[in-house]
C-alpha cells in the first residue's frame, strides 16, 4: 500500500463521500423540521457544507482505510440531533425522518450515474480518467451508504425505520439496542471484513446501479 495509491483513492472519493454523507444528515434534520422538530435547523445543520458535519474518522479515515482494503467505502458523520418529542406524531414520523437519509443516497446516487453518463457518452473520456472515476466513486459510495443505512438494527436508519412500524411493545425494547450503537457498527464492519454481510451488501448496491443505469437510459439514448 504505497503513498501514491493512498492519495490517489483519497482524491477520488473526497468529494462523493463529502456529499454522501453530508446530505444524508442534512436530510434528517429537513424532514424533521418539516414534521416539527426545529432543532437540527437551530443548530445550523440543514446544510450541505462539509464542515458542518464531518467526523474525522467516520467521514474520512475510515471510508478511506475501507477503499484501500477493497472493502465499500462505508462511513459516518457527526448525527444531525433529533429531538422525536417535537414531532406532531413521533412514533410514527421518527420512520419517516430516518428514511430520508437513505432517500438522499438514492437521488445523489441517480444523479452521479447521470454524471457518469454525460462522461462517457457526450466527453467520450475514458476509464482512466480522473473525473469518470469520481462518478463511479460517487455510485459506489452513495449505493453502499443506501443499502448499509437500510440494514434493520438501531441506530441505522433502518432500525429507526423498523422501530417506528412496530408496535409500541416491541418499539421500546427494541431501540433500546441504539444505546450501543457504536458496538453495532464495529461489528457489522467487522462481519463485512469477514464476509458475512459482504454478499448482501454488495448484491444490494449491484441492485441500487442497475437501477440507476436503467433510469438513466433517455440521457444514454440521447447522446447514443
Amino acid at each position: 500500500m504505497d503513498i501514491d495509491s493512498i492519495i490517489q483513492t483519497a482524491t477520488v472519493y473526497a468529494i462523493p463521500v463529502l456529499f454522501a454523507i453530508s446530505l444524508h444528515e442534512a436530510a434528517h434534520g429537513y424532514v424533521a423540521r418539516y414534521f416539527g422538530d426545529p432543532t437540527a435547523a437551530n443548530l445550523g445543520r440543514l446544510t450541505a457544507n462539509p464542515l458542518k458535519h464531518i467526523d474525522l474518522f467516520g467521514t474520512i479515515l475510515l471510508p478511506l482505510f475501507l477503499a484501500l482494503i477493497k472493502l465499500p467505502p462505508l462511513g459516518f458523520a457527526k448525527p444531525v440531533p433529533v429531538d422525536f418529542g417535537n414531532l406532531r406524531n413521533p412514533k410514527k414520523q421518527m420512520a419517516f425522518v430516518a428514511a430520508a437519509g437513505p432517500a438522499a443516497n438514492f437521488v445523489m446516487g441517480l444523479g452521479w450515474m447521470l454524471l457518469w453518463v454525460v462522461c462517457a457518452y457526450v466527453f467520450r473520456l475514458t476509464d482512466d480518467d480522473f473525473f469518470v472515476n469520481m462518478t463511479k466513486a460517487g455510485i459506489g459510495v452513495n449505493s453502499a451508504m443506501c443499502v448499509f443505512n437500510l440494514i434493520p438494527l438501531p441506530p441505522l436508519d433502518g432500525g429507526r425505520i423498523v422501530t417506528g412500524l412496530l408496535p409500541m411493545s416491541l418499539a421500546r425494547p427494541y431501540a433500546r439496542i441504539e444505546r450501543y450503537g457504536l458496538f453495532v457498527f464495529i461489528g457489522l464492519i467487522v462481519l463485512l471484513q469477514m464476509n458475512v454481510l459482504t454478499g448482501f451488501l454488495v448484491s444490494g448496491m449491484h441492485l441500487l446501479q442497475v437501477v440507476w443505469y436503467e433510469l438513466s437510459w433517455p440521457l444514454r439514448a440521447l447522446f447514443s
